[in-house]
């Protein structure tokens, strides 16, 4: 849900960090405030899983770092997203502070809720386009299918959409050799 204050000027960053630590997860996108609840149980367990098969695959080849919500990645002055799951290189490790990403990330999974889905498919998909995500990975629980964006110079390109029920496997070629079946995403 947005929140605007009643002069409605675009929210900083400034601004989020007067946010209460109230045990939701509070982002400004676009200037405007969103709070989402806690995650459910099949949200964590799903983002576990894609945690630990995305995350055992970077460190054992010391490829970057794998990190997960809650996390506040700076976009720009009016965006503070908190994903679900991202993916910084080594090449773009200088955007990782001891506080907070500083930028885009390599890669960004959300985990699709029934309170997240419109966001996420939408105002969030345009922030990490127009900010410069190379990947951004949409992990649908519900539907066990995973929709991935990929960077082609300045936009993401047309959707793949992969499904557990084909029997689909999740790459990227921003990790050569990872190999995800949507079958263990979704037991």
């Amino acid at each position: 849900m947005a929140i605007r204050d009643t002069v409605h000027r675009k929210l900083t960053y400034e601004d989020y960090v007067l946010f209460p630590e109230d045990g939701q997860r509070h982002e400004v996108l676009a200037g405007e405030h969103y709070v989402t609840p806690a995650p459910t149980p099949g949200h964590q367990i799903t983002s576990g899983r894609v945690h630990l098969k995305l995350g055992t695959f970077v460190v054992e080849r010391q490829l970057g770092t794998v990190l997960y919500a809650p996390l506040d990645v700076l976009l720009s002055e009016h965006d503070i997203a908190q994903p679900d799951l991202l993916f910084i290189s080594n090449e773009r490790a200088a955007i990782l502070t001891r506080t907070k990403v500083l930028g885009a990330p390599d890669l960004v999974i959300e985990i699709l809720s029934d309170s997240t889905r419109r966001r996420d498919e939408t105002v969030k998909r345009d922030r990490y386009e127009r900010f410069g995500v190379l990947e951004y990975w949409l992990v649908d629980p519900a539907r066990r299918t995973v929709r991935v964006f990929r960077r082609s110079g300045a936009a993401f390109l047309s959707p793949l959409d992969l499904s557990a029920a084909a029997d689909d496997v999740l790459t990227t070629p921003l990790l050569p050799g990872l190999e995800i079946p949507l079958s263990e995403i979704f037991a």
